[in-house]
């Protein structure tokens, strides 16, 4: 079986990949299936393909499963535990969708795992079943909830052309680390507001005028290159990702084509009342 591992490594890891939205987990997940590959009796497996993929995504339920009590951890202690690669997990969350692994980062560990492997990679739902311990009809249901979080975004707001202009444009110069582009885009009088998961303090964060503003801002540089627009309750946002979750939203006010308020959330609690979708 370790030929076939090796064949089927690529794919193997994709679904790895969509399941954890993290290159350092996905490589966990694929090291702990190749280790039950390899204690495991293969003589009668028909299907190669088909059965190393039903390993690998039962690991990667195991992770998800396991993953609810880690949620609370201080960003700034998931921030320390950095990514193998940050280019290539910026390359492989461009080619797969932010905005799309923000939502699937919402879903229930069954509904993301019945969405991915049915959705991306087109396992039959009679497969996916015996995984998540449904009836294929059950397993099908959670993939249409998931794809109904994924694609029923609510109804964006009238002006999201300008939004997803203005606030395109603050992310790239964010990411760039232009500080004048920056600047130009925020109202003399914009106010920030960060709830305390942002950085443990007695109270919330707040920043008041342009120029503080931006250089708040470029400080948060590094993160921003795991970010992306996404939609935040129909109007459009920016989600931060750390390690495959969503740790932070930035939400937007407007006056004009001046951004007037920026509210920043990472608060468990918060961010599971905002719905979320793809920009589209």
């Amino acid at each position: 079986m370790t030929e076939e591992f090796e064949a089927h490594r690529a794919r193997l890891r994709a679904v790895a990949y969509r399941m954890l939205g993290s290159t350092g987990e996905a490589d966990d997940a694929l090291q702990d299936a190749w280790l039950r590959v390899s204690r495991a009796d293969t003589g009668d497996v028909e299907n190669p393909a088909a059965w190393l993929t039903t390993v690998v995504a039962r690991v990667c339920l195991n992770m998800l499963r396991s993953r609810e009590h880690r949620r609370e951890e201080p960003l700034e202690r998931a921030a320390a535990v950095g990514v193998a690669d940050p280019e290539e997990e910026a390359l492989l969350a461009d080619s797969v969708g932010l905005a799309l692994l923000v939502v699937l980062d919402t879903l229930a560990p069954a509904e993301r795992l019945a969405f991915v492997l049915h959705d991306m990679f087109q396992v039959p739902f009679d497969e996916i079943a015996p995984m998540v311990e449904k009836t294929p009809a059950a397993a099908r249901q959670l993939a249409s909830r998931a794809r109904r979080r994924v694609k029923g975004a609510p109804s964006p707001s009238a002006d999201l052309p300008r939004q997803r202009r203005v606030v395109g444009a603050y992310l790239a110069a964010t990411r760039g680390g232009d500080f004048d582009a920056l600047l130009a885009l925020l109202h003399p009088d914009v106010v920030l507001r960060a709830d305390r998961a942002v950085v443990p303090t007695p109270e919330p964060i707040l920043v008041a005028g342009a120029r503080p503003v931006a250089e708040g801002a470029m400080a948060s540089l590094g993160r921003a290159q795991l970010a992306g627009l996404v939609l935040a309750d129909g109007r459009v946002a920016v989600a931060m990702l750390e390690h495959g979750r969503l740790r932070v939203l930035l939400r937007f006010t407007f006056d004009g084509d001046l951004i007037s308020g920026i509210d920043v959330v990472a608060e468990r609690e918060r961010l599971a009342e905002i719905e979320v979708g793809t920009v589209g």
